[in-house]
This record gives structure tokens, C-alpha cells and sequence, in this order.
């Protein structure tokens, strides 16, 4: 009989929890129109950064100053619409005593913005780490192998919930078992990333996530 509490729950935020990426991109595509970076495809390659990892890509002081006030105006505004089937498997998940955390790029006003929207939310974490509590961001692993040590879990026995190229290098690196969301990328680019590619967390049991360790 497996102990299935021995294991932990890391998601990631935006487009593993709630619908958002799509939002993003469509912000930060116009930052880029009014700031080229001259980076391809900037609002993709970004994705699963910091938003001080972010601002590296402008010299400018008054630009950086400008796109935080539109990125904070942003966020204040947004509606955080969560993925059908995210609270029925996080429900599943606590009543096999299995914790969870959220391990996001976004801030801390963000965060609170959310639990605002969706007080019922914050209840299915043991620890939320943002980017307020990370010198590194994705992919390097730290904020993965943090959100490990707050539920008491080792990185190993723990899933990652990712979306993102970053996230997913960030979890395979922090030694977890990576389990990734086609919402931002589809499945063929995702393939070789993970031990499973899944559409939404609506097509997940526990059962099904246990099944990786076996």
C-alpha cells in the first residue's frame, strides 16, 4: 500500500490555476509594441519570469517605471477566472492528506487579489511562495525546492504543476515529478518535459498522479 502523504502539491499560478495567460500575452505583446526588447516572441519567451527578472530587458528608468504602474493597473482591474476542475482536484488532494502549495512568479499584491476574488482558495494551501521570497527565478528551481521544504516534503516525492517552459525546466530541476498543462504551449512542445502532458486539471485524479511514482 503506497503512503500517499508522503507526497506534496506544487502549482504553479497562472495557467495551471486560473485563466490568465492569454491576458498576459496579450499585455505584454503591447508593452512590446510601445517598448521593443527586440526579443522574439517577448510575451512567450517571458513567461514563467519575475516581473524584476522582466524588467532587466529595460535600461530606461521612466520606461520601467511606467510599465510597473501598467502592470500593477493591470492587475488590479483583472478578473481571475479559475480552470473548471482546479478546486475539485485540490479538494481531492487534501482529503488523501496530501499538501499543496503555489509556487508563482507573480507578487504578492497579486496574490492577495486573488484570494480576494476567490476567498475559498487559500484554504487548499499550506504555503504559498511568490516572487517576493525568491533570489532566482524559474528555471532556476529555488522557488520549487522552497515550496517544498514549507509543506515538509522532499522535492523528490513532490508534483509540479507547470505551463510554462520556464516552470517546467524549474521543476524538473528541483527533482520533481512534472506533470504539464497545454494552456500556453500545445502538447507537441511540451512533449520530452514531462512524465505526463494533460489539457487541464479537470482530467486529473489522484490516482492518476500517484501512478507516475509506480
Amino acid at each position: 500500500m503506497i503512503d500517499v502523504t508522503r507526497y506534496g502539491a506544487l502549482f504553479d499560478l497562472d495557467g495551471v490555476l486560473i485563466d490568465s495567460e492569454s491576458t498576459y500575452t496579450r499585455f505584454w505583446e503591447e508593452i512590446d509594441r510601445m517598448y521593443p526588447t527586440g526579443i522574439e516572441n517577448y510575451a512567450i519567451a517571458i513567461k514563467g519570469t519575475t516581473l524584476p527578472e522582466i524588467m532587466k530587458h529595460y535600461d530606461n528608468e521612466e520606461v520601467k517605471a511606467d510599465i510597473l504602474r501598467r502592470i500593477h493597473d493591470f492587475q488590479e482591474s483583472m478578473v481571475y477566472e479559475i480552470y473548471p476542475g482546479v478546486e475539485r482536484f485540490l479538494d481531492e488532494l487534501a482529503s488523501r492528506g496530501i499538501p499543496a502549495a503555489i509556487v508563482t512568479s507573480s507578487d504578492s499584491r497579486k496574490m492577495q487579489l486573488l484570494f480576494e476574488q476567490h476567498p475559498g482558495l487559500r484554504k487548499y494551501f499550506a504555503a504559498v511562495i511568490d516572487a517576493s521570497q525568491v533570489s532566482r527565478s524559474k528555471p532556476d528551481p529555488e522557488g520549487y525546492l522552497k515550496g517544498a521544504s514549507a509543506i515538509g516534503r522532499a522535492p523528490g516525492d513532490c508534483f509540479v504543476f507547470e505551463d510554462s517552459l520556464q516552470g517546467l525546466k524549474a521543476g524538473a530541476a528541483s527533482g520533481a515529478t512534472v506533470v504539464a498543462l497545454s494552456t500556453t504551449y500545445p502538447p507537441e512542445m511540451l512533449k520530452g518535459k514531462a512524465a505526463k502532458i494533460i489539457g487541464g486539471l479537470n482530467e486529473l485524479s489522484v490516482n492518476d498522479l500517484l501512478s507516475l511514482k509506480q
